[in-house]
């Protein structure tokens, strides 16, 4: 499969993989944003992605940013779709104590390209019987 990727900024990074092998590819900032505690801001990337049909992009948190400063993706994973056209944002938000600063060329999620089913909705009076039926939450013992 192929990716096409639109430089929208001219000091945008087009994203890569890290290593071979890796599902995720970098995303990179393309502003100097200060993250203050509890809150959420949107993080511009500089690029847009043509997806072809059938497939979606799944951003998803950085897990180094995650455990060492408690950076998160809000939405996650937040799903590009294949007709979006506009620019790659990431909603990040602080769950630490401290203010985080978001610069320019830093890597601040992973995007990972995958495929999907797209179904046909049946509306039904009921619905085929389970052993489990309607138990949900902690239905499988300790929580």
């Amino acid at each position: 499969m192929e990716l096409k990727i639109q430089q929208l900024h001219p000091s945008a990074i087009i994203p890569h993989y890290a290593h071979p092998g890796d599902a995720g590819l970098d995303l990179f900032a393309i502003e100097q944003i200060e993250i203050l505690p509890g809150e959420a801001q949107l993080i511009k990337t500089g690029i847009a992605i043509a997806l072809p049909s059938g497939y979606e992009a799944q951003i998803r948190p950085r897990s180094g940013l995650a455990l060492k400063h408690a950076i998160t993706v809000l939405n996650s994973p937040g799903t590009i779709d294949a007709g979006y056209r506009g620019e790659i944002g990431i909603i990040l938000i602080n769950h630490g104590k401290k203010s985080f600063p978001i610069i320019p060329g830093m890597k601040v999620a992973q995007m990972v390209i995958t495929s999907f089913i797209q179904t046909k909705i049946i509306v039904t009076e009921d619905l085929d019987s389970t052993s489990r039926a309607n138990q949900g939450f902690g239905s499988t013992g300790n929580i």
